[in-house]
């Protein structure tokens, strides 16, 4: 591209222009004076965005269709959570516990620091006037660049390993987790995999619900985390067809030693009033639970 107005410039043509720099306002020469190498913008060019856009969305709504989102469990005010933001804030997240940042120093952390930086960033155009383009002729703003982005990485593993080791010593398990274990457990059972209501067709009754277990079921306390409908709650599973994948032997075992997030309820129901007869009953009673053929 010519920067001058001296005969023996040399003129470097970008892609297909042919146009001089010059003053005063230009009419860019039409695409057909390009054969072979420009199209028409409409309808040529627009028809093939288009149809791009056409095939990605409905790609997307097969995903959605195919596999319903993955549904966060009900919201638990009891419960004991270590908070954490999304992945693209962990670098500020860590930011704000530096010293020079919380405290007595929280206004300049949030305001000053930020205020700079994001101000810098305004004034780029104009402090950064050269018209070279190469990051390795430009050392400061690639240099301010470069450790930007080495800050930014190095906050962001710094506040996962550390939300990582909280978790570890406080004995839990991100959501996440959780979900891709229940995902995989109900998929080695045959059973959908997705969080997401199922259609109430596919509805499973309980068997023999005037049962004398059944008293036993809400006695032991069962019905706290599985609810009175035996459809679960939260991170409870439905006990709804349960003798499909489990007999009585294996309820039994669930009940004295637990499973997944389900602590061991035997001492609890053993506490509540609950027999040795009353429970073996009840295991007996949850593996008649099957859907009906």
């Amino acid at each position: 591209m010519a920067h001058g107005h001296k005969p023996d410039e040399k003129v470097v043509y970008v892609g297909d222009s042919r146009v001089r720099k010059g003053n005063g306002f230009i009419i860019p020469p039409d695409y057909t004076a390009y054969p072979g190498k420009s199209e028409a913008f409409i309808p040529n060019f627009l028809l093939k965005e288009w149809m791009v856009g056409v095939v990605v969305l409905v790609g997307f709504l097969v995903l959605t269709i195919s596999e319903p989102a993955p549904l966060g469990y009900p919201a638990d005010p009891s419960a004991s959570v270590i908070p954490m933001p999304d992945w693209y804030f962990l670098f500020l997240y860590e930011y704000l516990k530096l010293p020079y940042a919380s405290g007595d120093y929280v206004v300049l952390g949030t305001l000053g620091v930020t205020g700079v930086a994001f101000g810098a960033l305004l004034l780029v155009p104009f402090l950064d006037t050269g018209k070279e383009r190469r990051f390795y002729r430009r050392p400061i703003t690639s240099s301010l660049m470069f450790l930007s982005i080495l800050a930014i990485i190095y906050l962001t593993n710094t506040a996962w390993t550390h939300y990582t080791h909280e978790l570890e010593a406080a004995g839990q398990k991100p959501e996440h987790i959780q979900r891709e274990e229940e995902a995989e457990e109900k998929h080695a059972q045959g059973l959908p995999t997705s969080n997401a209501k199922q259609p109430e067709s596919q509805e499973v009754a309980i068997v023999d619900k005037d049962n004398p277990a059944m008293e036993t079921y809400k006695k032991a306390t069962c019905i706290t985390c599985h609810a009175a409908d035996m459809k679960g709650q939260g991170n409870a599973p439905a006990l709804r067809g349960v003798g499909d994948t489990l007999d009585k032997e294996a309820i039994a075992g669930v009940i004295k030693n637990g499973k997944g997030g389900m602590p061991p309820m035997h001492d609890t129901a053993i506490a509540a009033g609950v027999t040795e007869q009353e429970l073996d009953q009840l295991a007996e009673w949850l593996a008649s639970q099957k859907t009906a053929e």
